[in-house]
């Protein structure tokens, strides 16, 4: 079997999506090397606080800080526009490791991770949601069931990219509903809410108001990273 995990490796070789080199074989991973992943950005203690006091939910956190330029900026490209659903999962899952930490400090069991949903127009052209994928690694590693339809993109929105907090803010709301189906099953709930990164929070809080809306008691908000 080795023979034939040489050959795969000979023509399709692990590379790095950070620096386009071929991954060691004792690499962790087949996506990041574990040197550039090691050394990802954290955010500060302030920049948490900042951020928890911008996302309306009973608790958040942030794995990675996102400046323009750097090497998240690489993976976030990847994850959202190569089709590289099983980085999305590996993210998830190395998130996971952090998250469990979170959810024993605050000592909460959680039912429920939903991930941001896109709208079914962006869905159809990019062909994933990369917040599924995180919240399917996240999932498997923390035994938590994912429900990826219990929160719906009912508006189709224009990027939120150039525009600042208020326009934001006023981009996305009334973006979200509930998917009716689960009206009785997240009642007195406590969830998680997964999104990929997070600038203002004008997208996770209008999904946070929809969770409560349906009397979701905790909500824990994770992503990937937060943009400066």
């Amino acid at each position: 079997m080795k023979i034939i995990h040489d050959i795969v490796d000979f023509l399709y070789p692990r590379v790095c999506v950070v620096s386009e080199n071929n991954l060691p074989e004792d690499n962790s991973n087949n996506f990041i090397s574990d040197s550039t992943l090691t050394n990802l950005i954290r955010p500060t203690k302030l920049q948490l606080n900042e951020l928890r006091a911008k996302v309306k939910s009973d608790f958040a956190f942030a794995l990675f800080d996102f400046p323009h330029k750097s090497d998240f900026e690489k993976i976030a490209h990847h994850l959202k526009y190569s089709g590289m659903k099983d980085l999305g999962v590996f993210l998830g899952e190395h998130l996971a490791g952090y998250a469990k930490l979170e959810i024993e400090e605050q000592k909460i069991n959680y039912d429920f991770v939903i991930p941001v949903p896109l709208h079914r127009t962006k869905l159809r052209e990019r062909g994933y949601n990369q917040s599924d994928y995180i919240a399917k690694g996240l999932s498997g590693k923390l035994y938590i069931p994912e429900l990826c339809d219990a929160v719906i993109r009912k508006r189709y929105t224009k990027s939120q990219t150039k525009l600042n907090r208020n326009q934001r803010e006023k981009n996305m709301q009334d973006a979200f509903s509930l998917n009716e189906s689960y009206n009785d099953k997240l009642k007195d709930r406590n969830v998680i809410i997964v999104d990929d990164v997070i600038t203002t929070g004008a997208t996770v809080n209008e999904c946070i108001k929809v969770l409560k809306s349906a009397g979701v008691n905790k909500i824990f908000t994770l992503s990937l990273a937060m943009a400066e």
